[in-house]
């Protein structure tokens, strides 16, 4: 699901204006329908972070095929450029709190649906700021084994991490199952 509404954001909203979505977040907002915290590249190579709102629009049926006459429609409502993010802070690394505070020359309060969209976008933010503006974009109050992947966990597949799992447990049990010498 997630998959299509990418594919299908950065086809109607992005590409058109000649930029790359690299990631997105479900947000909630007071404003009715779906909110988004979008990142994406400029063709300029540059990083923005933008506010997308998904509303549900009655259309004209175009072909027999279509059988609801609603589809969606995406509008950006507030961008920045993440440059211009001075801080990405969590508000408490302690506790399973999805909301967190960007700081640009005001601060925008952003309620991710769960913690986990919420390290998803910092590791993107992080990652796009070292790599366009070769400096690490200044974390507050996360949790840096989530931010930072160990060396077990790194950008390797979860086929490869899983087959490694098995391979300890593996050599975990047959470590258990050799006799200890008494005395």
């Amino acid at each position: 699901m997630s998959s299509l509404l990418r594919e299908e954001m950065d086809r109607v909203l992005f590409r058109p204006e000649g930029q790359k979505l690299e990631e997105f977040i479900e947000i909630e907002e007071l404003q009715q329908g779906r909110h988004f915290l979008c990142v994406s590249i400029s063709k300029d190579k540059e990083p923005q972070i933008s506010v997308v709102l998904c509303r549900r629009v009655k259309h004209s049926r175009t072909n027999k095929l279509q059988k609801s006459g609603l589809e969606d429609s995406y509008e950006k409502t507030e961008i920045w450029a993440l440059e211009d993010l001075l801080i990405l802070d969590g508000r408490d690394p302690d506790t399973d709190d999805p909301c967190f505070l960007m700081h640009f020359d005001t601060v925008r309060s952003v309620r991710a649906v769960s913690c986990a969209a919420k390290y998803t976008l910092a590791r993107c933010l992080l990652s796009l700021s070292r790599k366009y503006h070769h400096t690490a974009l200044k974390l507050k109050n996360f949790d840096w084994t989530y931010i930072q992947p160990t060396a077990m966990y790194s950008d390797r597949g979860d086929c490869v991490v899983l087959a490694q799992i098995c391979f300890y447990a593996f050599n975990l049990v047959c470590l258990s199952l050799c006799p200890v010498p008494l005395a």
